[in-house]
Order: structure tokens, then C-alpha cells, then sequence
């Protein structure tokens, strides 16, 4: 499916007319260098057991399969989690709690906050970082991480679309990397925030792509061995 094509299924005519004289919904360029950055793919987002879940066996599939090329190929895999103190749940400790209630079960030392046990993350390769907010990079140390293996594109996946995919998104943009949204490796808790978000992401900050793209473009190009 072509990237007009993507957005004719969200949006009519009149949408995509108007953002094309904008001159919004350039492609990126995609650098030698790419980094995976796997966003929230915590027990806690991809089992609908939990509150603040959903079903999101396909995304951790999808996610699972360009994490191996990654691997096989050297580049970082970088994984974020929510993650919160006792202390930090307390009412007025972060605003965001205020608007976000559930997030507040993410708790230090509890299941939401487990990687999902069905991806390949590799321990002895593999960089988690911990966030209290929506975007990876707000207030952690994922920029640098990213600048020091001399990383310039972010291949962005998981949860959710409409919150912490799109606000690393921008944020990534903004710190100035290049960004790729593999369509089929983010979701969320319901298809019309997913669906206008993914629009928005595509027309403003990054390149929504099929994950065989993504696929292809992390195993053709030379790793440099993770982090390091």
C-alpha cells in the first residue's frame, strides 16, 4: 500500500488536498545508521488482562521480527518502559497522572512493567530505559544513547500509537533524527486514534511504512555492533 493510499483510508479528499498545499508529507531520509526503539511493549500495554492493555499479539509479533534484524545486523535495540515509585502515584506528584490515571498500575516491582516475554530482547545487547511520561526522550537519556553508537534514524514500534509513539515521534524529530513508523508494529486501545494518529505522524514527523519495508531497510544496512 503507497502512503497516499494509507491516508485515502482515514481521510477524504478534501484532507489530503489541503495538507498537500501545506506542503506537509515529505519523505524522510533514511540514514546509514538506524536505531530500533521499542516503546512500551510492557506486559502491562499488550495483554488486555490488564487495565490499561489490549490484544496487541500481532504489534509484538510484528516488533519481534525487527528486533531479529536489528540483532543480526548489529544495530541498537533500545526498549522503554512506564515505570513508576510509590511516591511518584501520589496525587499532584506528576501532572500527567492527573489526565492519565491508569498509568498510575505501573508500578516499580509489578507485571504491567515486565517486557513482553514474546520478544528477543537481548540482555547482554539491549538498553531499557525507564520514562514518566508519554514521549521516550522527555527526561531520559535515550538522546544520548542514540547520538553516542552515532545513530541518525529511529525505527519506532509499539504502544500506543496515539500516545507515546507519536509523542516520541515529534520528540525524535525534533532532537533531529530521521523517524520510520512500521504500520504494522504500533497499536492501540482502539482503531480511530490509531488510524489519525498514524496520518498525522506520516504527514508531519516521520515515514509510516509497511514493516517489509522496514524489514528490508534494517538488514541492508551494515550494523556497528549495538551501543557500543
Amino acid at each position: 500500500m503507497s502512503r497516499t493510499d494509507a491516508a485515502a483510508t482515514v481521510h477524504d479528499a478534501q484532507t489530503l488536498d489541503t495538507y498537500a498545499r501545506a506542503g506537509w508529507g515529505g519523505s524522510v531520509d533514511r540514514g546509514a545508521r538506524p536505531a530500533l526503539v521499542v516503546i512500551d511493549l510492557t506486559r502491562g500495554f499488550t495483554e488486555p488482562q490488564f487495565d490499561a492493555g489490549s490484544d496487541l499479539t500481532q504489534v509484538v509479533a510484528a516488533t519481534a521480527s525487527l528486533i531479529e534484524a536489528a540483532h543480526a545486523q548489529g544495530h541498537p535495540v533500545i526498549f522503554t518502559r512506564i515505570v513508576y515509585s510509590r511516591a511518584e502515584v501520589r496525587p499532584g506528584a506528576i501532572t500527567w497522572l492527573t489526565k492519565a490515571a491508569g498509568m498510575r498500575a505501573m508500578l516499580e516491582g509489578s507485571e504491567g512493567i515486565v517486557l513482553d516475554p514474546r520478544l528477543p530482547f537481548d540482555a547482554a545487547t539491549d538498553a531499557v530505559v525507564d520514562k514518566k511520561g508519554a514521549s521516550a526522550f522527555h527526561g531520559t537519556p535515550l538522546a544520548a544513547l542514540l547520538r553516542s553508537a552515532g545513530c541518525d534514524t529511529v525505527v519506532l514500534t509499539g504502544a500506543t500509537t496515539s500516545g507515546c509513539v507519536r509523542a516520541s515521534a515529534v520528540d525524535a524529530v525534533q532532537d533531529g533524527f530521521s523517524v520510520l513508523v512500521p504500520r504494522e508494529a504500533v497499536g492501540d486501545r482502539a482503531q480511530g486514534p490509531h488510524d489519525a494518529n498514524l496520518f498525522d505522524i506520516n504527514a508531519k514527523y516521520g515515514d509510516v511504512i509497511d514493516v517489509a519495508d522496514a524489514l528490508d531497510y534494517l538488514s541492508g544496512t551494515p550494523g556497528h555492533g549495538g551501543l557500543s
